[in-house]
């Protein structure tokens, strides 16, 4: 008798004069194993899929703005040098946002090469506050695809059923060009009891290799059956259609739930990004020593912050 493993981890047994061929399984491919990633490509791939609907480059900082909604598309993105000393170029920053009747922040990351660690060290010594933490997560996308994924409605638009169960609610024209915005968006839904508002509901964005989640929220009252893994799973499986191997999302720090169910779907921290608002005073630039010629950082939950 021969005592095989399947793929699967099941073993059986066999009648040795019944195999006719064998041979080792090789292991997993890439496209179920975690992806490589750098700082720079990931922080390019979800700027993409959040996008801003105004948008200015100072130098190699990206200055967005949205009307308010989210941080994420209300921020200064540095991706390298603004081409002028840092005071200036807070300086400017802070103009363009008040000519907006907007709050000046700026997502800097730390945690992974390529970050930028020196200059959330130079912005909080110009006053800078930190507000919000949070980190982005990136795993394999197959594994993700492999959970059943029955009654899950996708669609290319956030229809009013989906938006009933946002956590953010009024959403305004301009969110909805945030939220439809990216190279390859999808909504999915599960829908509720009749005439009640979806059990749970997603959003992904893809974008060559890469898959970003976002939005996944279920009703309260249905917790614990598996919903949003329903969820991500219908997405997963789409992207992997559309060529997709690698996802990632964002999730707050303090989000326990969703840290332990992204966990166990195999996503792992790549790096932690902040949110740092401009000192009300007017005061800062330029008190924490003397300009920086050339400051810049590296060439960016799935709850939205």
């Amino acid at each position: 008798m021969l005592l095989i493993t399947r793929r699967d981890g099941e073993r059986v047994r066999i009648e040795e004069s019944s195999l006719v061929a064998g041979k080792v399984v090789p292991a997993a491919p890439a496209r179920r194993r975690g992806p490589a990633a750098s700082y720079e490509e990931l922080a390019r791939v979800s700027a993409r899929a959040w996008q801003p609907v105004e948008r200015e480059s100072l130098g190699g900082w990206e200055l967005r703005a949205a009307s308010g909604f989210t941080r994420r598309a209300n921020s200064v993105l540095p991706l390298g040098d603004p081409g002028i000393p840092l005071d200036e170029a807070l300086t400017a920053v802070r103009g363009w946002y008040a000519a907006r009747g907007l709050p000046a922040y700026l997502q800097l990351a730390t945690g992974a090469e390529g970050t930028q660690e020196l200059l959330c060290a130079e912005v909080e010594d110009r006053g800078w506050i930190r507000e919000v933490t949070a980190e982005l997560w990136i795993g394999a996308l197959a594994p993700v695809a492999d959970r059943e994924a029955p009654a899950v409605r996708l669609s290319r638009t956030a229809d009013e059923a989906w938006l009933s169960r946002y956590q953010r609610k009024g959403v305004s024209e301009v969110a909805l060009k945030v939220l439809g915005s990216g190279p390859s968006v999808w909504f999915a839904t599960v829908p509720g009891a009749e005439g009640a508002a979806p059990a749970a509901i997603g959003r992904c964005v893809v974008d060559g290799r890469w898959a970003g989640f976002a939005a996944v929220e279920v009703d309260p009252a249905r917790r614990r059956e598996g919903l949003a893994t329903t969820v991500m799973a219908a997405l997963a499986e789409r992207a992997l259609d559309e060529g997709a191997s690698a996802g990632w999302l964002q999730v707050e720090t303090d989000n326990a739930g969703a840290r332990t169910l992204y966990t166990g779907m195999g996503f792992t921290a790549h790096h932690a990004y902040h949110h740092y608002r401009a000192p009300e005073n007017g005061a800062a630039e330029g008190s924490g020593g003397g300009a920086s010629e050339g400051f810049g950082g590296a060439s960016e939950s799935s709850r939205s912050s």
